[in-house]
């Protein structure tokens, strides 16, 4: 048996500040790590935050202006601030995985929506890049190129992640439980549309993922700051971001679907729950998607 502690954060970035935003990340690092988490997950895009404005502002000029700032602010990777966030995790021995916009080195215009994972002894693991930007997304993200893979291994277990829409995507998904993790990071922006409440959508989403992957799950939310609605402006529609639907909130799933822990409001915090992750033995017997209780080669002809 392995009992571990999980943090889920339920914060924002310093909205596009990519040095002060690590600075953030890693005084939540050791938080999370003084109170004896052993993994902490981070939101969507958490470096140096997450094009929200998009889905309230047309695409001109205040739109393209906070383009232009999240692009020179994004992340590139490898670069000092992965270096700081690795020391952060060697000295705190935690594993983290962070969402960021990845910049590539060198590049103009184009950027990634992207989660790295870096292990407890402070090694850069690997990266996952969101296969298929949403909605307004679109704009500045490119769809990822760094294939299925969505997971690296740490001493309790593999752990998986993915991003928003991707953790409802079928295909996700199932390239999520061949890797058979024992936790899974879904990582969320601070808000949707406003057609679309976050809270129910999340439960929903993560319970479901959680009973099929037969694996614990991780939310990791952002919240909505002051200077994001100051930097978006008019906010047309944006009235629903005072509804109590709209904003998600961290939470730690089990592998049935049940929740084990949850952030009672929106304000900032990190989110803990003791797991066992042999927990995971017994679901899987009945249901092992990447196993037993499926049948591949009968699908195939769909691809």
């Amino acid at each position: 048996m392995t009992s571990i502690r999980v943090a889920a954060v339920q914060a924002a970035p310093v909205f596009l500040d990519l040095s002060a935003s690590v600075d953030k990340a890693i005084a939540l690092i050791t938080e999370a790590a003084s109170s004896g988490a052993a993994l902490i997950g981070f939101p969507e895009g958490y470096l140096p935050g997450h094009p929200g404005w998009v889905e309230f502002l047309p695409f001109e000029e205040q739109s393209l202006l906070l383009g232009k700032r999240l692009f020179q602010e994004s992340l590139e990777i490898p670069s000092s601030n992965i270096d700081r966030l690795a020391e952060a995790a060697r000295a705190n021995s935690i594993s983290i995985v962070m969402g960021c916009c990845e910049r590539i080195a060198g590049s103009t215009g184009s950027l990634y929506n992207t989660q790295f994972f870096i292990s407890a002894d402070g090694e850069y693991r690997g990266k996952h890049q969101k296969i298929v930007p949403t909605v307004g997304e679109r704009l500045f993200h490119a769809p990822g190129n760094t294939g299925s893979s969505c997971a690296f291994p740490t001493p309790f277990g593999q752990v998986s992640a993915l991003i928003c829409g991707e953790n409802s995507n079928p295909l996700s998904q199932y390239a999520a439980i061949r890797e058979y993790p024992v936790v899974h990071v879904a990582a969320w922006p601070q808000h949707f549309s406003a057609a679309v409440p976050m809270q129910p959508v999340i439960r929903l989403v993560s319970a479901a993922l959680a009973y099929s992957m037969k694996s614990f799950v991780i939310n990791a939310v952002s919240t909505v700051s002051a200077e994001m609605v100051s930097a978006y402006g008019s906010l047309p529609g944006g009235e629903f971001l005072n509804s109590p639907l709209a904003r998600g909130r961290a939470s730690v799933i089990s592998p049935t679907g049940q929740v084990l822990a949850e952030a009672p409001d929106d304000s900032e915090q990190l989110v803990y729950a003791d797991i066992d992750t042999d927990t995971v033995i017994i679901p899987k017997i009945v249901h092992d998607y990447a196993g037993h209780y499926n049948r591949p080669e009968l699908f195939t002809h769909l691809f």
